[in-house]
């Protein structure tokens, strides 16, 4: 997932992190470093997922085409 794609959706729905934050049950700081590129915990980013309406596997997706690029160059 894009690093800024939180952002956006978040800035779309005309929300603040705190409000974000509070709906899914997280602390602001840690939805701060999810919007800055930490991927959340599979918990997280399943309800971060249903909140903003879309798969909660896309914030593993980058993260695993880099892995299997890294095994393919060992």
């Amino acid at each position: 997932m894009q690093v800024n794609s939180l952002e956006r959706m978040r800035d779309g729905m005309k929300l603040n992190q705190e409000q974000v934050s509070k709906e899914i049950g997280i602390d602001r700081s840690y939805y701060s470093k999810i919007e800055n590129g930490l991927t959340p915990s599979v918990k997280v980013a399943k309800r971060l997922a249903e909140f903003y309406g879309f798969h909660w596997s896309l914030f593993f997706e980058s993260s695993s085409a880099i892995n299997a690029q890294k095994s393919d160059t060992a």
